[in-house]
């Protein structure tokens, strides 16, 4: 029996990770990601937990704390926002590269300058070929899910890949929502307990982590970390397989709404993904055969499953909460294309920048993204693919 409860996305988040019970959580503050820790840090001090917390001095030593944690044979967690996450830089890269299975909520917002706090995707954007595996997340309950997920999949041994769980910073991580909890025994065991094969604290394998890698090993290092990446669709698939066993709640690597005989469709990430659910629902009644793709798997790309999804399609519109700002799009819109491209499903497609530091999306917005289509669809013609939703003239 499911626990019904009503809690903000940061709540949910430190909620699953008091159930996970991690061995070290090291963060610094940052909005809007700070109630996590703040929240973690009331567990640690009422001994409902046996977390390490390390209350460290910047982001950029939070991921080093987590680093040299994961590497001793502990399980480590972070959470981070926008200037935070860019502070880590450095460190993002050597989680990854040494192959430690890190997990971090990434609290989605727009990164400096000029300072904004508000909710946009440019920092996950900033890091998304760091070699990290990324799900994004819709809702506080796909927060609260992804969470509990997460270790399965980085930890699993054809991964071992650090992990970022996405949720839209004050939109999600701040706002109350209805959600159903798992009992604490049942994540005690499904998630498991962490069991490395090489960590530093093992005296019976002395081993260096962190060694000079020049020519003769880098690149078929980089190359397994691809690899991973690439096994990780896979075991993404089975560790949701699971979880929809113990909750009754269906993750895939993406959601398909009302799109197997769409016309027309959006594909976009997070939050947004409602708004667009409640157009559809009001184009349907009109008798428009609109449509959505929703992306949970950004890391791993699933460009052949995507492209195989769109390909019945007559237009498609791909919504980035981020300027890549290189005069052709954004970072999901560049995927998307090369994934249909790659794959031989030749769709009209348009990009749409929108929401840069917190701009609010309505309906009104995605109603006019969904006319466009329908105009497109017409009439075949793209006069330019490169727009932006909701910018002030």
């Amino acid at each position: 029996m499911s626990i019904r409860e009503r809690l903000s996305g940061n709540e949910a988040v430190a909620v699953a990770m008091k159930q996970i019970n991690p061995d070290v959580v090291a963060a610094f503050p940052i909005t809007p990601s700070t109630e996590i820790p703040q929240y973690f840090s009331t567990f640690v001090s009422n001994g409902t937990v046996d977390t390490e917390f390390v209350a460290v001095e910047s982001e950029h030593s939070a991921m080093s704390a987590c680093i040299g944690a994961e590497a001793a044979g502990a399980r480590a967690m972070t959470a981070t926002s926008a200037n935070g996450l860019s502070l880590m830089w450095e460190m993002i890269y050597i989680a990854s590269s040494l192959r430690l299975p890190i997990v971090m909520s990434l609290v989605n917002r727009a990164v400096s300058g000029p300072l904004n706090i508000h909710n946009d995707h440019s920092d996950a954007m900033g890091v998304r070929d760091s070699g990290w595996i990324m799900l994004f997340s819709e809702n506080n309950q796909e927060a609260y899910d992804n969470t509990l997920m997460a270790h399965r999949i980085a930890e699993h041994k054809d991964v071992l890949l650090p992990l970022m769980v996405c949720q839209d910073g004050f939109i999600t991580s701040h706002s109350i929502e209805n959600i159903e909890l798992v009992e604490d025994d049942k994540v005690k065991e499904f998630v498991g307990t962490y069991k490395p094969s090489h960590y530093l604290l093992n005296n019976k394998e002395p081993i260096a982590v962190g060694p000079l890698d020049l020519q003769a090993y880098l690149f078929e290092h980089k190359y397994q970390q691809a690899e991973a990446m690439r096994k990780a669709k896979e075991v993404i698939l089975e560790v949701s397989k699971d979880f929809e066993k113990l909750t009754g709640r269906k993750y895939e690597l993406f959601e398909k709404y009302k799109l197997d005989d769409a016309e027309i469709a959006i594909i976009c990430m997070n939050s947004t993904a409602g708004t667009t659910k409640s157009v559809i629902d009001k184009l349907r009644e009109s008798g428009v055969k609109a449509g959505l793709l929703k992306i949970r798997v950004f890391r791993p790309f699933p460009a052949e499953e995507i492209a195989k999804e769109l390909s019945h399609l007559k237009a498609i519109a791909v919504l980035d909460k981020a300027d890549s700002l290189n005069a052709v799009g954004g970072a999901l819109f560049t995927d998307i294309t090369s994934a249909m491209f790659v794959n031989s499903c030749n769709v009209p497609t348009v990009n749409y920048i929108y929401g840069i530091g917190g701009r609010d999306t309505k309906e009104s917005d995605i109603e006019s993204v969904f006319v466009d289509l329908q105009n497109i669809a017409n009439t075949g013609k793209i006069d330019n693919p490169y727009r932006y939703l909701g910018l002030r003239k």
